[in-house]
């Protein structure tokens, strides 16, 4: 087999719609493709091996009196269904394969299948054939060595520490007659009826209710109503329960009002009510560090995300429309298979969520977008780095790999190279190393402005999870 390469030009008809109403219309425009054309040549000796194969795999499928499956004579076979019959089961069966050892001889980055045309043979001789290839767009990304990333700070503020203070104060606070009209914050007892004509409103009648004014629960205006209502009072009106759109008649008596009193914080009440702790200090110390370890974690979890998408910003290139739907497939199936795992329906879940299949695709669509770019950037930022994978690098990935499978690392890199995986395994890891050196290089800071420690943030046993966008990637780089 013999192969050359040479820059392709897309053919493909462009309606008018994709180039002058795609925007107006709605539906998304055709974005250019990356092409090459590759040109194989198969000689007669070669290919005349591949019809023997064909003959072989013929004669395991047919049925003839006097021979065992699979023992039929090549020439008894030719004899009965003609060489042209072999010679298309060696076209449809051979050509791919002499494909993807042009795809590997060329260090092709396919991205999506294929345009097979056979040129030549397709009767006798020779056999040729051209494939116009579809792939990953090399750029370049100016600017992602400045990147700044907007967290939440991750130290506790004293105002953040004070309101916990004051939510277990309210949790051990007393409730007290007040002797007064009610008013937020106090909690009232009611006894509650509400109908529409003559029918009790479910869930709105009830007595003995302790209630605190200003949650906003039972209806619009309720609150406002019940304010300034002292014990023994009876109010009606009328509002729309929450939730509701159709009014109700309410009435409502008040039979007892009570203000909440919170306790006096001291070193002596801490000791006493909050037994691990001796003193308000240690007890502020340690709702600070409870605070803390929410914040980082929040800012953690945002930092890998938020980066990505200030890179994939940068990008002025369209993403491969092949890329995105390869992306986006993957995730309307994972989302789905997520929902049987839990016994619901993606049918239930849109109707219970008030979307339509078109509205739940276009936001998966949206994600897709951002995958896509995100990989092309990350390659752009290794080239222009120089990040590259060794094979320790690609030998640790396996024994990582074997672990979380119960598997041999041996094993496991079997299986990548007998799959013809370990390229794209290559691309992964030198993608992940170039978010590494992202996320290290970016400016980091608080919503202040206020730079964010950065071995605080990464932490020394840090192992962010290289973003589910460009783990997508890996999975479709081939559709």
């Amino acid at each position: 087999m013999k192969s050359t390469i040479a820059p392709a030009h897309d053919t493909r008809e462009v309606p008018a719609a994709d180039t002058e109403g795609a925007e107006s219309s709605g539906a998304p425009a055709r974005t250019p493709r990356e092409l090459v054309k590759i040109s194989v040549v198969i000689d007669q000796a070669e290919f005349d091996r591949d019809i023997d194969q064909a003959f072989r795999k013929i004669g395991r499928e047919v049925n003839l009196p006097g021979f065992r499956a699979g023992k039929v004579p090549r020439k008894v076979l030719e004899a009965r269904i003609g060489l042209a019959a072999a010679r298309d089961e060696a076209l449809r069966d051979s050509v791919p394969v002499y494909l993807a050892q042009a795809v590997r001889e060329h260090d092709i980055d396919l991205i999506a299948t294929p345009e097979v045309e056979i040129t030549a043979g397709a009767d006798e001789g020779e056999v040729s054939f051209d494939a116009v290839c579809e792939v990953r767009p090399v750029i370049t990304v100016p600017g992602y060595g400045g990147l700044r990333i907007e967290l939440p700070g991750p130290v506790a503020s004293d105002e953040e520490i004070d309101e916990a203070v004051d939510a277990e104060r309210r949790r051990q606070g007393s409730l007290v007659d007040a002797g007064r009209g009610a008013k937020a914050g106090d909690h009232v007892t009611l006894t509650l009826a509400a109908t529409r004509g003559d029918e009790p409103v479910p869930g709105l009648n009830t007595e003995d209710w302790l209630y605190e004014v200003g949650k906003g629960w039972v209806a619009e205006g309720f609150d406002d109503q019940v304010t300034g209502a002292a014990a023994g009072t009876t109010l009606t009106f009328s509002a729309n329960p929450s939730g509701t759109t159709e009014p109700a008649d309410f009435t409502v008596t008040v039979t007892n009002v009570q203000e909440l009193v919170l306790p006096e914080i001291t070193d002596e009440w801490v000791s006493e009510n909050l037994g691990e702790f001796d003193t308000i200090a240690e007890w502020r110390a340690s709702i600070a560090e409870r605070i803390n370890t929410t914040k980082l974690n929040q800012a953690r979890n945002l930092f890998v995300d938020r980066a990505t998408s200030a890179l994939a910003e940068l990008v002025d290139v369209p993403a491969p429309d092949a890329m995105v739907s390869g992306d986006l497939q993957a995730r309307v199936q994972n989302t789905v298979q997520q929902f049987q795992s839990q016994g619901i329906g993606i049918d239930q879940w849109l109707a219970a969520t008030g979307q339509s299949t078109e509205s739940f695709v276009e936001g998966l669509r949206e994600q897709s977008v951002k995958a896509v770019k995100v990989d092309l950037a990350l390659r752009a930022v290794a080239t222009a780095e120089g990040i590259e994978v060794s094979d320790d690098d690609v030998n640790a990935e396996y024994a990582r790999i074997a672990l979380q499978v119960r598997q041999k690392a041996g094993e496991v890199r079997k299986a990548y190279e007998k799959n013809d995986a370990v390229t794209d395994l290559i691309a992964q890891l030198r993608k992940s190393k170039a978010l590494d050196w992202l996320l290290e290089h970016a400016e980091v800071v608080d919503t202040t402005g206020a730079a964010i420690d950065r071995d605080l943030l990464m932490g020394k046993t840090h192992d962010h999870d290289h973003d589910h966008d460009h783990d997508h990637d890996h999975d479709h780089e081939e559709h």
